[in-house]
């Protein structure tokens, strides 16, 4: 298990705009993703080291994204304003996951324009809706490593740490294990709720120097 990726809810301006405005920031040039087929979503992206990517993501005017929950989330948190959606842990396995959630995960896909597709199965954001500061979790289909959105360009940039609102032992709870195990090479502050929980500044080390967002 460990920190995948995060995301990011693009702001009123569309997808094209506020991937500028946090590529300009953290002095990188954003990738572009793609859609997201099942989800009624499209992305765009920075690899980072260590295997971890920054995505910020844009819902379409797609049924899908009535259907889908990531593509729920995505909409209702760009329509209050845009910012960070939530973060991704990649798993092994995830079967332990449906167990204590008592659902399947569900397969996502991305298509490139060389015909590959990457795939994999996530499952998770219905508690991320209820409750922003849990992750949600993927597993990547084997045969699509080379296909990891972390290897879409050189990484410049790394993801430092995290200030979530919230509580470690809740985090703790939701993935039945200890919270550090995902972020071991992140630092986190945890700090009270005053609102609605959930990531509310994400730091960087970047080709500018330390960056936050």
């Amino acid at each position: 298990m460990r920190l995948d990726h995060v995301s990011y809810a693009c702001e009123p301006d569309g997808l094209t705009a506020t991937a500028e405005r946090i590529a300009d920031a953290l002095g990188v040039e954003f990738v572009k993703g793609g859609v997201h087929p099942r989800f009624g979503t499209r992305n765009m992206i920075v690899p980072l080291v260590n295997g971890q990517y920054l995505e910020v993501v844009e819902v379409l005017d797609h049924p899908a994204s009535d259907k889908a929950p990531f593509g729920q989330a995505v909409r209702a948190r760009s329509e209050a304003g845009g910012g960070w959606m939530g973060w991704c842990v990649a798993v092994d396995d995830l079967a332990p996951f449906e167990d204590r959630l008592g659902r399947s995960a569900v397969p996502g896909n991305r298509k490139f324009p060389d015909g590959q597709e990457l795939t994999w199965q996530q499952i998770g954001i219905k508690g991320l809706i209820a409750d922003p500061q849990v992750p949600y979790m993927i597993r990547w289909d084997d045969g699509t490593e080379s296909l990891h959105p972390s290897h879409a360009r050189a990484a410049s940039a790394r993801l430092s740490a995290l200030t979530i609102a919230g509580s470690a032992e809740r985090v703790t709870e939701w993935l039945g294990t200890p919270v550090s195990h995902p972020l071991d090479d992140v630092d986190v502050e945890w700090i009270a709720p005053n609102g609605t929980p959930g990531i509310m500044s994400v730091a960087f080390e970047t080709p500018k120097g330390a960056v936050r967002i």
